[in-house]
């Protein structure tokens, strides 16, 4: 009974519409308030679940991205991105990819890649003749590589979760993010071809140079993020401030489109996303602590492999699961909830800690960009000023080809196991 009532207040929330943070709050108080529980339990497991070292790291990266943004990158950005790629067919679809590959080294979350990049990036592709649908599809899609990339509010959320090494959990989203852009950038030409859509003139390398000069500051940031992990000269969290002292230099000093003035703003705003991802990882601590007392992870790990103890079967379970949950719940209450009992199912069967945690937090960014509530769409939705059916019939090509790389990273753990282990060791 009392299980009927933690999910049935959860999933009644969410009907209601209210924020996820607030449904797994009213949820777990219910649940609490029917067993007779003090509600100070309730404050006490969110602090539990906050006082983590490595999520003060959250705030930090959510800072230098906003930093970064505020002081000219994105259009440096997708300058040099369109001088790169543009000349191919589709080039701006194609310049928009590549630059949700070099922003993801800064933003670290699909929904602020979708809106920077978005935000430049549509207007100016419907102006060259793209259709708005397409437009918004391909920028969702590709927002999708921005959390595989370091840093990673995700693989952070992660390594807080399971111990596993921050570090590691950025040089394991590496490759894949790679890929997922490969694969994006190739649909984009078959559809581009396909369709008649425009092509750049090539530019010439003089403007390659200039426009990759004018990005290197920018670009440098992600340098700076993986070689502090990497050289382990500093931690996750003394990284992220060493990237808003950077930040804030190259915005105000280098690129000089960063006002002092605009500072207090930035940081207020930061720190308003920085509480809402914060306010949800308590409240999701919550919850997850009462599915723990219920031996619920034990019942999902004692039913699977009660049917099956194949490791193929088991990692097609999970990206059926992670899928299907992608679709309807924000990631990091998704990946708080069920990232520990499907670890404990993946480990029970032999697969790599890294490599599930990789393929894990894969889904999920990929359900950003599936109805009925991808984030990402309704983001890119609004921008191109387009209606939900419309981007997700322009979006499939490219969900299909995602969902490809997602097998790849699934059932080869060398995609995202080789360069952790090469640079870090075993």
């Amino acid at each position: 009974m009392e299980l009927i009532v933690l999910f049935g207040v959860f999933l009644g929330s969410l009907v209601f519409g209210l924020p996820i943070a607030v449904a797994l709050g009213l949820a777990s108080m219910a649940y609490i308030l029917f067993q007779g529980m003090p509600l100070v339990i309730i404050p006490q497991r969110m602090y539990a679940g906050l006082d983590v070292f490595v999520l003060l790291s959250i705030p930090g990266f959510i800072l230098a991205g906003n930093l970064m943004n505020a002081g000219g990158i994105t259009e440096r950005i997708v300058r040099f991105a369109s001088a790169l790629v543009g000349w191919m067919r589709g080039g701006l679809g194609q310049a928009n990819i590549a630059s949700s590959l070099l922003f993801g080294g800064v933003s670290g979350t699909a929904v602020a890649d979708s809106a920077a990049i978005g935000g430049v990036m549509i207007p100016g592709m419907k102006r060259a003749g793209y259709p708005a649908p397409f437009s918004a599809a391909v920028t969702a899609a590709s927002s999708t590589v921005g959390p595989m990339i370091p840093p990673s509010v995700p693989m952070i959320i992660v390594g807080a979760l399971s111990g596993l090494s921050v570090g590691r959990m950025f040089m394991a989203g590496a490759i894949p993010g790679l890929l997922l852009g490969v694969a994006m950038m190739v649909t984009c030409y078959v559809v581009s071809r396909r369709n008649g859509y425009p092509v750049q003139a090539w530019q010439g390398f003089g403007e390659l140079g200039r426009a990759f000069v004018s990005a290197l500051w920018a670009l440098a940031m992600t340098g700076l993020i993986i070689g502090g992990l990497v050289t382990g000269i500093a931690t996750p969290t003394e990284t992220a401030v060493v990237a808003c002292i950077y930040a804030f230099l190259v915005g105000t000093l280098v690129y000089g489109g960063l006002k002092l003035r605009d500072v207090p703003g930035i940081i207020i705003r930061s720190g308003i996303a920085s509480a809402a991802i914060l306010a949800l990882v308590g409240f999701a601590n919550v919850f997850g602590w009462i599915l723990s007392t219920e031996r619920i992870p034990q019942a999902i790990v004692g039913a699977v492999l009660s049917v099956t103890e194949s490791r193929i079967v088991v990692i097609l379970l999970i990206n059926l699961v992670l899928l299907f949950v992608g679709m309807f719940m924000e990631t990091i209450a998704a990946l708080i909830i069920l990232f520990v009992p499907l670890l404990a199912l993946a480990t029970s069967v032999g697969i790599d800690p890294i490599h599930f945690a990789t393929f894990a937090v894969l889904n999920l960014m990929l359900g950003l960009t599936t109805p009925p509530l991808g984030v990402c769409l309704f983001v890119c939705g609004s921008i191109a000023r387009v209606s939900l059916p419309a981007i997700v019939r322009a979006i499939a090509p490219f969900l299909i080809c995602n969902l490809v790389v997602l097998m790849m990273v699934s059932y080869i753990p060398a995609l995202s196991t080789w360069l952790p282990t090469l640079v870090f060791g075993r």
